[in-house]
């Protein structure tokens, strides 16, 4: 293979097992910037622009909605004593803490609730699972994209999973009504150079992709393999394994 740098490094850091022939892709900034994505945790001085929120919110509007029902809400937390206050909720955290600005993505059906009955029309079924797993995919879609849209503008992101080890303090603190709850965080801000996280290796595609039908024939050797590598980068990264 025959890539240019960034994008060789790049791809071959993230699959460094099975690694595919993306010669042809050489040139795409986009799928570069995606191949760079790693979760920074420590932050050099500087706020999140007002217009980079702003960005980071349509791009999060402009993922795809099941049924254009968009469920998600976003809270942005910049007082430093509500963010001490979440990361001792996701479990003392201290990038949460020191970040300068911490998204709260909302799976939200209490909005379409109160438009339910506005409008008298029925709203059963958003206590239904169906309902809860729509709003999940939304919130996810949707984070990612101004997940992407933020890397892109310079800054580090880290999703916060830990939001959900109190999820009612952590409604109630973010003042949330029923039907909302905090499905996950995203610290963000100016990445620190001097401490700047290695690319984590995925899985090999062929453990991934499937062609058809479902295979899963021979994917615990390429499991295995997988381990070891991801193993050796965790030691070469001073990372737990």
């Amino acid at each position: 293979m025959s890539l240019p740098h960034p994008l060789h490094d790049r791809l071959r850091a993230r699959i460094p097992l099975g690694t595919p022939d993306l010669s042809a892709l050489a040139d795409d900034a986009m799928l570069s910037a995606l191949l760079d994505h790693r979760s920074v945790r420590a932050f050099a001085a500087g706020d999140v622009a007002a217009a980079d929120l702003d960005g980071a919110i349509a791009a999060a509007q402009s993922a795809a909605t099941s049924s254009n029902l968009q469920c998600f809400s976003v809270v942005a937390v910049r007082d430093p004593a509500l963010r001490a206050r979440y990361a001792e909720l996701a479990g003392g955290q201290a990038h949460v803490r020191d970040a300068p600005l911490l998204l709260l993505w909302v799976l939200d059906l209490s909005r379409l609730r109160r438009m339910g009955e506005a409008s008298g029309q029925p709203t059963e079924a958003l206590d239904w699972l169906e309902m809860f797993v729509v709003g999940a995919v939304d919130v996810a879609l949707g984070a990612q994209n101004a997940a992407a849209f933020l890397e892109h503008r310079g800054y580090g992101t880290c999703y916060i999973g830990g939001m959900r080890n109190h999820p009612e303090q952590v409604a109630d603190l973010a003042g949330l009504p029923p039907l909302a709850m905090v499905l996950f965080g995203m610290t963000v801000g100016i990445p620190d150079p001097a401490q700047r996280p290695d690319i984590k290796p995925r899985l090999p595609p062929s453990v991934v992709l499937h062609h058809d039908r479902y295979d899963p024939v021979g994917e615990a050797d390429a499991i295995a393999a997988y381990g070891r590598a991801a193993a050796e980068a965790s030691a070469a990264a001073g990372r737990p394994a």
